[in-house]
């Protein structure tokens, strides 16, 4: 609590501090009216902006600034730019400004302009999924997997040579990891995003938590004075159909922005797992068909309204509701030394699974003063419950098919709630030395799951109380921040940050009558420095420390029986493990990037697939087992090879050192992995893209792990059509289906344990989408306090 309090007599002054300003006043006009909206922007020496605002409606304006000499620039959509170099000792009035109008058509001008697939930013990397053409008529997450550097891959979402990320949307973290995960993003529509930021390094405003840093999906908000409508449908097929429908509203006009969108999922899809377990006795071989029913409905409504130029209100809700029932065939294969079939079982069980999540916002930007400091506030809540209902039967068989008896016949009903509220408060404020921001947020979270075992064996359903459990989880984090950084001229820049975070998380299991309590305090530095040699070379340097808590789940100690002879427990003892990244970065021109990556895990934990050779039991547990150094050089190339012919590259070479902190009977091995990307557009007409990806990871080790190799081969297609307000796509995705986690291999107690799972990768897609509403721009957004947030929110 110490270092608590002494982050908040540094940071609260800093609210107090006000200084005297002089009044800066002109009007705005073209040669024969006065000009409404225009943007009015205010630089600084070192070229910086630091303040801004827009003419009234008589083309007037007025700014408060310090006295000191400045650069004013005047903008406005089909007029020529405006500068002046000016000096500040008094209140002064410019008089009238002439902006005159441009030769260019304003049409001819959108249709020119185009964004960067790749942007490169200080602290960040910006993906503009739109120029990817296999995005149409897909999901968030089939949106991230084709980020640069990102790999979704067996419910995980990884930032190649950082680890597992966490996800963001509109800088508010989701409160949800893993297959719930997944899900989750799988239920908003690609087309309802405007960019996703990569963070490796985040800084110290966003949570701590995630080794592999976070991933921030920026949901779009509309174009100023319009509103749109854009409709989807698409098919996929793979052994099963899935059909979705979305829906995504925009309106922006005056002070209110609006954005609502439905989406609608209904279908099947196939999964086929393969488990060998090498046991001393002989292989058992387990060889799992699953068919999971795909239905989904979600919706979003968000909206933001201008008090003023100073003030903004608005709030956002999502809701999903999920239910992928399931159908599993399973068969259990199991072998003598002699490779020969002993016998058999087989299970058949059916699950019937519902989800539902539900997030609200509610925030609040104010700029306070002509200084450009802004307060911001968010409030949000969000719940997550699962519901989990499944019917299974297995019997032994000998190996020439005559029935023995029952392995096993039973009900397994679960039910999880989550809830999470969290308050949060940001400040904004620039300094004559430096920019400085600071915030605080405090957090509360409720976790209760039950599992309610019935055992059916006798015909009569029969509760059994050592199968069965509840399980209550809290924990609660209150953090404090500050950052500042400091341009000192044009070529470097400095940025530093500490976080500070505190946690108490308690832990209880009725059936167990076992609590399991845990705190701690802990900083969080981080530092960015940049310098731009040339106008074609740039470095950077950034390190930052980073947390990754257990999932919920993880921290339950109660035993699950898969089988007679196969069951899955959590850990309550499961600690936080640490890591301290590093990265190094060279850009040149901005179309070729070098990255060197280092990254030091403490007190790793991961899931162990262990066994006990005296019974072939086979075990699934979790543990803190492994410290590791992670590293690796990457390149990413961004070339246009001709004028219909764009392409985005990437290669990783990744290496890692690891260490067992605790014995569990296997030896740590590693092994180089190449990871290679390319993504290529080819224009074949005025509205015409083809596209065509392909990707590639080689087989690998790291620590308790082997990993075999992943590609993928996609080739997409987009037709434009009545002026883009139709546009056809159509998509084949994995067409050698080859990218599903395969030969996933440990070696624990002596014995070897070997994994696959396809999940219906290979698909093809059709896709229809067809937008319109009032495209028309008759004015030019606001320049508020809050303009850079808000470029990165629209």
């Amino acid at each position: 609590m110490k270092k608590l309090h002494l982050l908040i007599f540094l940071v609260l002054p800093l609210f107090c501090l006000a200084q005297s300003t002089l009044k800066l006043k002109g009007k705005i006009k073209s040669e024969n009216a006065p000009l409404e909206w225009t943007n009015v922007s205010i630089s600084n020496s070192e070229g910086k902006i630091i303040d801004g605002t827009t003419t009234k409606q008589d083309g007037s304006f007025e700014i408060h600034l310090k006295s000191g000499s400045y650069k004013i620039g005047i903008g406005l959509l089909g007029f020529t730019d405006y500068q002046k170099e000016i000096s500040l000792e008094k209140d002064t009035d410019l008089g009238n400004i002439i902006l005159k109008e441009n030769e260019t058509k304003l049409v001819e001008v959108v249709i020119q302009s185009k964004k960067k697939t790749i942007e490169q930013k200080t602290d960040r990397l910006v993906y503009n999924l739109e120029n990817n053409v296999t995005n149409v008529g897909g999901d968030a997450l089939s949106a991230i997997n084709t980020a640069p550097g990102v790999v979704v891959q067996n419910n995980t979402i990884n930032i190649l040579g950082k680890g597992t990320s966490r996800v963001m949307i509109d800088g508010r973290i989701i409160e949800l990891t893993g297959e719930e995960l997944n899900n989750f993003l799988k239920s908003i529509s690609a087309s309802d995003i405007k960019n996703i930021e990569i963070i490796s390094n985040p800084p110290a405003k966003y949570e701590a938590e995630g080794t592999g840093g976070l991933i921030n999906i920026i949901m779009k908000k509309g174009t100023r004075d319009s509103w749109k409508n854009t409709t989807t449908a698409s098919y996929d097929q793979n052994k099963y159909g899935i059909f979705t429908l979305r829906d995504n509203f925009f309106y922006n006009k005056n002070k209110l922005r609006l954005s609502a969108s439905f989406n609608g999922k209904t279908g099947y899809k196939n999964i086929d797992e393969v488990s060998d377990v090498y046991f001393e006795d002989g292989l058992s071989n387990l060889n799992a068909r699953t068919k999971v029913k795909n239905e989904n409905l979600s919706g979003k409504l968000d909206l933001d309204y201008d008090f003023s130029e100073k003030t903004t209100i608005g709030f956002q809700i999502l809701n999903d509701r999920n239910n992928p029932d399931f159908q599993s065939n399973i068969v259990v294969n199991k072998y003598n030394r002699q490779n020969e079939l002993q016998n058999y079982i087989l299970n058949n069980s059916f699950a019937d699974r519902e989800s539902r999540n539900q997030t609200y916002n509610g925030h609040l930007i104010t700029k306070l003063d002509s200084l450009n400091r802004k307060l911001s506030f968010d409030v949000d809540y969000f719940n997550y419950n699962s519901k989990f209902d499944r019917e299974f039967l297995a019997n032994n068989y000998l190996a020439d098919g005559t029935f023995v008896d029952v392995n096993q016949s039973g009900r397994n009903i679960s039910n999880q709630d989550i809830d999470n509220l969290s308050f949060k408060a940001d400040m904004e404020h620039p300094l004559q030395a430096m920019n400085l921001s600071y915030g605080a947020k405090i957090s509360f979270t409720n976790s209760i799951s039950d599992i309610l075992y019935y055992n059916t064996i006798t015909g009569n359903p029969v509760l059994d109380p050592s199968q069965s459990n509840r399980f209550k989880y809290t924990e609660n984090n209150q953090a404090a921040y500050i950052n500042a950084d400091k341009k000192i001229n044009e070529k470097w820049n400095f940025q530093l940050g500490l976080r500070l975070e505190n946690t108490q998380t308690t832990g209880f299991s009725e059936t167990l009558n076992q609590e399991t309590i845990n705190n701690y305090l802990k900083l969080f530095p981080t530092f960015y420095t940049s310098y731009k040699k040339n106008e074609n070379n740039s470095f950077s340097l950034n390190y930052g420390k980073r947390i990754n808590r257990p999932r919920f789940d993880l921290l339950n100690p109660f035993r699950i029986y898969i089988s007679s002879n196969s069951y899955s427990e959590g850990n309550p003892f499961l600690k936080p493990s640490f890591s301290d990244n590093f990265e190094f970065a060279h850009s040149y021109k901005e179309i070729l990037r070098t990255s060197v990556t280092v990254n030091l895990v403490t007190n790793g934990y991961g899931v162990l697939f262990t066994s006990n050779p005296e019974t072939n039991t086979q075990i699934v547990t979790r543990d803190n087992y492994f410290k590791s150094l992670n590293y690796g050089i990457g390149e990413t190339y961004s070339a246009t090879f001709a004028d219909w012919w764009q392409s985005e590259n990437l290669l990783y070479f990744l290496g890692a050192k690891t260490e067992f902190i605790k014995d569990i009977n296997a030896t740590p091995t590693n092994s180089l992995q190449i990871d290679f990307s390319t993504n290529n557009t080819f224009i074949l007409g005025k509205a015409t893209k083809l596209q065509i990806d392909f990707s590639y990871s080689t087989p690998f080790k790291s620590g308790l792990y082997e990993i075999g190799y992943a590609s993928s081969f996609d080739i997409g297609f987009k037709q434009d059509l009545f002026n883009k307000t139709m546009q056809i796509a159509f998509l084949a995705n994995d067409i050698f289906n080859t990218s599903y986690l395969k030969d996933f291999t440990s070696v624990v107690n002596g014995v070897k344990q070997v994994y696959n799972n396809n999940e219906s990768n290979r698909f093809v897609r059709l896709s229809v989408v067809y937008n319109f509403g009032n495209k028309k721009i008759n004015v030019k957004e606001r320049a508020l306090g809050n303009q850079e947030e808000r470029k990165r929110a629209n």
